[in-house]
């Protein structure tokens, strides 16, 4: 009877077991793998202290998120080389958020900025540098205008720089890209300004930009030793298909201008209006930085040393003494 007794017993112990074996056995596997690696933690960082972790990284913050729900999607890692570790429980991958959301923690350089660096423009302007380089489009204007009216706002006593290197409303083989009133529109937000406007030649002053280069304030004008400058009458655009009335119309007009280009270049040179309109007949008039302040479009031409270097020099005749020779016969 006993042992008939134990069979029974035995048979309704087993049923039980057979049904819950999967989960009791992963049960106790996992509370295994939960020691090991417990009883592993626990030696690791007695013995190796552990970096530096930014709680806000996304990473970590998922993987701990896991970790707290299905630490098993943690544990039993596929064996797979080829795909770095943890990343395939990320649904859409995103290691980093945007620059301009990167947090600065002690595990990333301090000197990292926070945001995105600005553009070219942006830092120039910081500087107080207004820079044309283009053809005076209507893009360029906007830009340039805008430009000048942040400036003046900013602080109406400190200086504004404006360089230029521009073709004017023309490219350089003369043809027309805009109208005359672009050059006019920067010109008159110069004059509007408060500010003390100090304007450098670095490449090209052509045209309206050349007008643009003499209305900085008077002594605050200034070239570069290789830089050019010319003055012009402005170019009749082509018409195409246009009826011979409006044609008759729009060269009024460029005579209009060209007369108002003639004044303002001789207010801002101090030359007389038969003076400049003279020089702009024959063509394209064009000066380097030495004619170019002989004609008053700047005051000074930035010649870094240079002007101390060739007073300092020495004479042919200084030059062929101190080399010891002597001049035989004399032409």
């Amino acid at each position: 009877m006993a042992t008939g007794m134990k069979l029974p017993m035995t048979v309704t112990l087993q049923k039980p077991m057979a049904m819950a074996a999967p989960s009791s056995s992963f049960s106790l596997h996992r509370a295994i793998n939960f020691r090991t690696v417990s009883c592993l933690n626990a030696t690791s960082n007695a013995k190796v202290p552990l970096p530096p972790i930014n709680p806000k990284d996304p990473f970590l913050s998922k993987l701990a998120s896991v970790a707290s729900t299905s630490p098993e999607t943690l544990l039993n890692r596929p064996a797979n080389s080829e795909s770095p570790p943890y990343l395939d429980i990320f649904d859409a991958p995103r290691l980093m958020a945007a620059p301009a959301q990167v947090e600065r923690s002690i595990s990333y350089n301090e000197h990292r900025s926070r945001r995105p660096p600005p553009d070219l423009p942006s830092l120039l302007l910081h500087g107080r540098i207004v820079y044309i380089g283009m053809p005076l489009v209507p893009a360029v204007t906007e830009l340039v205008i805008a430009q000048i009216m942040y400036l003046q706002w900013m602080d109406p006593k400190e200086p504004m720089y404006l360089y230029i290197n521009s073709t004017g409303t023309t490219r350089d083989d003369g043809e027309v890209v805009a109208m005359e009133s672009e050059g006019f529109a920067i010109y008159d937000a110069l004059m509007q300004s408060k500010n003390e406007i100090h304007t450098v030649n670095v490449g090209a002053a052509v045209g309206h930009a050349c007008l643009l280069l003499a209305a900085g304030t008077k002594g605050r004008r200034y070239s570069m030793p290789h830089a050019k400058a010319m003055i012009q009458q402005p170019s009749v655009p082509s018409y195409g298909l246009m009826p011979a009335s409006d044609v008759i119309i729009r060269a009024k007009e460029v005579l209009t201008n060209r007369d108002t280009l003639v004044k303002l270049l001789a207010k801002h040179t101090e030359n007389s209006v038969e003076t400049v309109a003279n020089v702009m007949k024959g063509g394209p008039y064009y000066m380097d930085s030495v004619k170019a302040k002989e004609f008053g479009v700047i005051d000074k031409i930035l010649w870094r040393g240079q002007e101390k270097i060739m007073a300092d020099m020495a004479s042919p005749e200084d030059w062929d003494k101190g080399a010891g020779i002597k001049v035989q016969d004399e032409f």
